[in-house]
């Protein structure tokens, strides 16, 4: 066998690692008991977390009350405000069909009030005027959740006048801004009332609770992007004509130069 070479005096090659030796297996099982008591008491200051940032909740929501209650009247003296409101909302309005927000322009108020102790459900009601598509003039969807952690929602029966029945309707509609739809509808947004096969991903539920009613009046006044695109086209044109009017002015300026040089040359 050939004989190992050493490695010459001061040559800097590094010496090799010493490795840990692992711990005992007793070592480890006591580890892993103490980690798990750590993570004991970890979870039950969340638990406590929970429970005291529920109470805040409680409070803060009926304090709330006289505000939404408020702010519901003064909505009351705007027309059209919630139709508004779900038209300028991105997730709501892909679900409005035409005919939908015909309807919805009889929506007079919207409310959402959650259970007392909040998180076993909350209930959205929307009142509206009389109109020629449903008797009803209180329209609601509840979401509750029981004990066990188990979702589910009930809500009012529409009670539809004769032939005006938008969930069974489908057509291929043109919104109001006059973009056609790419796809058929075959569903309106009050099948949202009677589909109750998913009670715990409803998002159009989470979306007007947590989105929309917080502050409606954002969606309100959203600007309409058509005016913003018109006004967008007029700055456009106005640019363009002071640019006209600039090399107008260039070119006048020129001229008026070589006039003065033509009479300098003449005396």
């Amino acid at each position: 066998t050939r004989p190992r070479r050493q490695q010459p005096a001061g040559s800097g090659a590094p010496e090799p690692r010493e490795l840990q030796p692992m711990a005992a297996p007793k070592e480890q099982q006591e580890a892993i008991e103490h980690i798990d008591e750590v993570q004991n008491e970890i979870d039950r200051l969340n638990e406590q977390a929970s429970e005291e940032i529920l109470k805040v909740e409680q409070k803060y929501n009926k304090l709330r009350q006289p505000f939404f209650q408020k702010r519901s009247e003064l909505i009351a003296k705007i027309p059209n405000f919630w139709v508004t409101t779900f038209v300028n909302h991105p997730q709501v309005s892909a679900l409005l069909g035409e005919e939908d927000e015909e309807a919805l322009h009889y929506l007079s108020r919207v409310e959402v009030t959650e259970f007392e102790d909040i998180k076993s459900g909350y209930r959205i009601d929307f009142y509206f005027d009389e109109n020629p598509y449903f008797e009803n003039k209180l329209l609601s969807k509840e979401f509750h959740l029981n004990e066990s952690g188990d979702p589910s929602s009930k809500s009012t029966e529409i009670k539809w006048k004769s032939g005006k029945d938008l969930t069974k309707r489908s057509s291929q509609t043109q919104n109001k801004a006059g973009r056609k739809r790419q796809h058929e509808e075959p569903e309106s947004f009050f099948t949202w009332f009677t589909d109750h096969a998913d009670a715990g991903a409803d998002e159009l539920g989470e979306v007007i609770k947590d989105d929309i009613w917080p502050n409606p009046l954002q969606y309100y006044l959203v600007p309409d992007m058509d005016d913003e695109e018109g006004e967008g086209e007029d700055d456009d044109e106005d640019e363009e004509g002071l640019e006209d009017i600039d090399e107008e002015g260039d070119e006048d300026g020129e001229d008026d130069e070589e006039d003065d040089g033509e009479d300098g040359e003449v005396m």
